[in-house]
């Protein structure tokens, strides 16, 4: 009898550990309550979805204008634009940590957000009159980068730029160019937003298993990279010269432009904190969070070293040049003090929270920190 007992406790431990590999772990193995599930359900509908309309909405409004432009090429027409252009990049900065589900299979973010452009392929694009935009080798070649050069970067005066929609030997082919690349953004940001209304956000949602697969554990990692990346890296530390041996005012993002690389940065960084605090996009009504998972695992201190670590990055970032060229060339150590106050906080993020939500790194990092 005692050998027949012994057996079925086995059977039944064995059972039990298997069942448990894939079953949901609502407090992501660290013996909490937390309701994952609504953390997610939070994201996707007051933050994910919201997003991408937003910006969805702003990116037609760039088509009509793009469109007005190309029917009457004139300056308050391309100033129409140009208002348009950068209204959805910061737009698009509230979307951009999101590379997830179908973004993430159709490598949504490089085609929207690749910089430096490539003016060169940029140019011969133009001049063959044959390309495929959604090409990886175009991936430097089209989105908001594309835009900035195409709206700014073609000449030296507004005159100039003008005329090469309207006098120059190629003004159609620039035209259908503008006109391509406007709509193949509209496109692809139409096909992820009805991606995650018609079927992924109910996926997402019920995704609260603690692997690696997991929609909540990638997302968490997602939210991360991009902060290290997308953010701290891309659009502070490499222009400052961080990871070189000389600083690259060539890398700011909205380089053409001159006048946009801050403002896109601080977008960026509220639109960080929101996703942190679960801070509905548009209000200010907040629901279950990064925040407040931390918070049910008593680890409230965290959480609050975190926003406060952002806040701090903020007025980093608040005091450069709304030009970031002009600031890295008078006065680079305010971009890197900058940069210093955004990696003070992926320490935080990265092995401070991730312990705490027991999820484990699923990038590589290769940049030394």
């Amino acid at each position: 009898m005692k050998k027949i007992f012994s057996i079925v406790l086995l059977a039944l431990f064995i059972v039990a550990c298997s069942s448990s590999d894939d079953s949901p772990a609502p407090g992501g193995g660290n013996g909490t309550t937390f309701d994952r599930a609504a953390m997610l359900e939070n994201i996707a509908d007051n933050i994910v979805i919201p997003s991408y309309q937003n910006l969805n909405t702003d990116l037609g409004a760039l088509v009509t204008a793009k469109d007005n432009f190309n029917t009457t090429p004139n300056q308050a027409n391309l100033d129409a634009l140009r208002t348009a252009w950068l209204t959805a990049y910061k737009a698009w900065q509230h979307v951009e940590s999101f590379n997830i589900g179908l973004a993430e299979q159709t490598l949504y973010y490089f085609q929207m957000n690749t910089y430096p452009v490539n003016t060169t392929d940029v140019e011969n694009n133009v001049a063959s009159g044959s390309y495929d935009l959604g090409h990886p080798n175009n991936n430097d070649a089209v989105g908001f980068p594309a835009l900035d050069y195409m709206l700014y970067g073609l000449a030296g005066t507004d005159a100039e730029i003008v005329n090469k929609y309207t006098t120059a030997t190629d003004a159609a082919k620039y035209k259908t160019y503008l006109s391509d690349l406007v709509d193949q953004m509209q496109m692809l940001t139409q096909s992820v937003l009805n991606d995650w209304t018609s079927s992924y956000r109910d996926t997402f949602v019920a995704s609260t298993s603690n692997t690696a697969t997991s929609a909540a554990n990638k997302f968490v990692n997602d939210f991360i990279f991009y902060y290290e990346k997308g953010l701290r890296a891309n659009k502070i530390g490499i222009p400052a010269g961080n990871f070189s041996s000389t600083s690259l005012p060539d890398r700011v993002e909205g380089f053409y432009n001159e006048e946009a690389s801050k403002e896109l940065a601080l977008e960026a960084l509220t639109a960080v904190q929101n996703i942190f605090n679960g801070t509905q996009f548009g209000g200010s009504a907040t629901g279950e969070s990064f925040k407040t998972y931390l918070t049910s695992l008593e680890r409230t201190e965290l959480a609050t070293l975190i926003n406060n670590q952002f806040n701090t990055a903020r007025g980093k970032i608040q005091a450069l040049n709304s030009n970031f060229i002009t600031q890295i060339n008078t006065d680079n150590t305010k971009m890197t003090e900058a940069y210093d106050a955004l990696q003070a906080a992926v320490v935080l993020l990265k092995v401070d929270m991730l312990q705490a939500f027991n999820i484990s790194v699923d990038y590589v990092d290769a940049d030394g920190d």
